[in-house]
This record gives structure tokens, sequence and C-alpha cells, in this order.
């Protein structure tokens, strides 16, 4: 009896061992699946944030694509520091609009202006659109004149390296262009800006590389003094021919610069002026009165040749190209307010330049 006993008290000694030994298998186990959680949670990497970008509207970048005309080189950085809202603009496309269903050809100016922002008055350069609504091309010409020049140009846009090319919308632009029968079109320019290029060639003597980088210079410079030119016939007419000629005599010390009014200023009296003022020396009196009749012999040709290229196109215009030019219409597009850019509301203005003359509206 006692045998049995004694084995029965070791095959439970066995079983308790065989338990304890499971319990600490499972507690291993238990331990290690808690340590491989924790070193997961502390590998794992931070999930990123979705980024929401709003769509760009289908016209947003109309009044970029508008090459701003006789801004200066070194302003256009400034023009586009702001984020301008043209907003206007686009909605004028959509129906209802004022430009809608319409054939238009746009061009961007500057206009710098003294406006508040941010609690204070600065000088910006605020750009402008140019919206002209017509069936075909206001003009393929631009023109070139400012104080420093001699005579004002008159010039064929490709020689400016500028044409009106199709304005493509958004949404259009994986169709190819000449399947699209575009209404807008933007004055585009291809030259480009003025960067530091390589010196020219060493083989050149000094004089030649000097006039080649001025002449480089001159050309880069007539930019700044572009104006988009328009002519028009029908209301010539109506406009006083000039009677004022622009003079720039050379002169040793400094030239002379006036105008000159061939109906209001008498010739005599007028040299005398800029004499006593010490603005022309007394020996050059001759030679200022022959440089002023030359002046006003040049300009009376140009009036009269106006005068009768205007009556030769009139004769030969079709009814049609006269009722485009009288429905033709000008509109002026300012940039809308908005909490990141000047409140330019207090400077628009109607009038666009010597040749264009004033919008019929201003938005």
């Amino acid at each position: 009896m006692r045998k049995g006993g004694k084995r029965k008290s070791t095959s439970q000694k066995q079983e308790t061992e065989v338990k304890a030994s499971s319990s600490s298998q499972e507690n291993q186990k238990e331990n290690h699946k808690l340590t491989s959680q924790a070193k997961r949670a502390k590998t794992s990497k931070p999930q990123p944030q979705l980024e929401y970008f709003e769509d760009k509207r289908n016209l947003e970048d109309l009044w970029k694509a508008a090459f701003p005309v006789g801004t200066e080189w070194d302003q256009l950085d400034s023009v586009y520091q702001f984020n301008w809202n043209f907003l206007n603009l686009e909605e004028a496309f959509e129906e209802g609009g004022r430009l809608y269903g319409k054939k238009v050809y746009l061009f961007g100016c500057t206009e710098p202006q003294l406006v508040p922002y941010k609690g204070e008055n600065k000088v910006i350069c605020i750009p402008v659109v140019v919206a002209v609504v017509s069936p075909f091309p206001p003009s393929d010409k631009i023109g070139i004149n400012s104080v420093q020049r001699e005579a004002e140009e008159i010039v064929p846009m490709k020689q400016m390296k500028m044409d009106w090319v199709p304005y493509i919308p958004l949404e259009n632009r994986d169709s190819q262009v000449d399947r699209l029968q575009s209404q807008m079109f933007i004055l585009s320019c291809t030259q480009r800006r003025p960067t530091k290029t390589a010196p020219p060639s060493p083989g050149l003597s000094i004089g030649i590389r000097v006039a080649l980088k001025q002449r480089k210079i001159d050309r880069l410079k007539k930019y700044e003094y572009c104006l988009p030119y328009f002519y028009q016939p029908l209301k010539e007419d109506e406009l006083e021919q000039s009677t004022e000629v622009q003079i720039i005599f050379p002169a040793a010390q400094k030239p002379v610069f006036c105008e000159f009014d061939w109906e209001l200023d008498e010739l005599d009296e007028f040299t005398d002026q800029l004499i006593e003022a010490d603005e022309l020396d007394k020996d050059k009196k001759d030679a200022f009165k022959e440089f002023v009749k030359e002046r006003v012999r040049e300009a009376k040709k140009a009036n009269r040749q106006a005068r009768e290229a205007r009556k030769k196109a009139l004769e030969e215009m079709s009814e049609e190209t006269k009722a485009a030019f009288v429905n033709m219409r000008f509109y002026k597009f300012y940039p809308v307010p908005t909490p990141d850019t000047p409140d330019v509301s207090n400077v628009k203005a109607p009038f666009i330049n010597r040749y264009y003359g004033k919008a019929h509206e201003v938005l």
C-alpha cells in the first residue's frame, strides 16, 4: 500500500511541475507579445496629414499671360510680388458677362500709384488689363515714344517680338491649339528679360565691344517706351491736329528741351525767352530757330500725310469694317480687393494711353 501511495504522490508532483512549466511558457509568450506590441508602438511612423489644394480657376492666369507693355524690366518682379486677383476679368467671360461669347484682344500695362497697404502709403506698380472687343486685331503696330526720344516711332509688333496669340483656358490645354476656335487673344512678347551675359569676344576692339553693348542696351530700353498702338480712322476728324512739336536742341553744355506751338508761339519771342532764362546760348539763336523751323515742317508734313492716309483708308474701307470700328469697345480691368493685396479702388482711371484714349468702362 505504501508503494502505491508513493507512486501517486510522485505522479501528482510531476503533474504540478508540468502545469507550472506550461504556465511559465504562457507567461513568457504573453510577455513577448506585449514587448513586441510595445516595440511596434514605438517604431510605428505617424500618418501624414492630408493636404488640400484649391482647384485652379479656368482663367486664373489670364492677367499674367498678357504682357505688361511698357513696364520697365527691373519693375517686373515688383508687379508679381502680390497675388493679384482679377476675378472681375474672369467673370466677364462667363455667361451674362460683358465679354461672354465675344472675340476679345487683351493686353497688359502697369500704373505706379501711391496706395495704402498694411497701414502705410506705398508706391505700388499696379497691373492693369485692357480688353478690346473687336472682330479683328485692333492693331499690328506698337508706338515707341518718350521724353528723351526726339521722334515717335510706329513699328510693326513683330519687330519688337510681339504678336497677338490665342489664350488657351486651363480646361482646354490638353487639346490641340489648331482645333480650338479661340475667342481670346493676348498680346504676347518673346523678348527675354535682360540678364548678365558673357562678355564679347576678346578679339574685338574695345570700341566695337562698347558699341555692341550700347546697342543691346538701347534696344532693350525701347521696350520701356512701348505703347499698344491704335488708329481710329472714323474719329480722327473729331480730334484737333496737334500744333506742338517736341524740341531737343543739341548744345555743348546741355541740350535744350522744350515744346513749341507754331500757332500760339512766336519764334523770335520764344527764342529770346530761352536766352533770358539761360537755357540757350545767345550765339546759338539763329541755329536754334532753323532747328525749330525744320521740326515744324516735319510735323506739318506728318499731319498732312496722316489726313491723306485716313481719307484713302476711309474710301477703301468696307461697310462691315466701318461698323466694326463703330462697335469696338475698350474695357479696363483693375485687380479686385483682397486681404493680401493693396487696395486700388481709389486710383482707377479710364485713360489707357495716348493712342487708345479712354476706356468705355472701368472695372
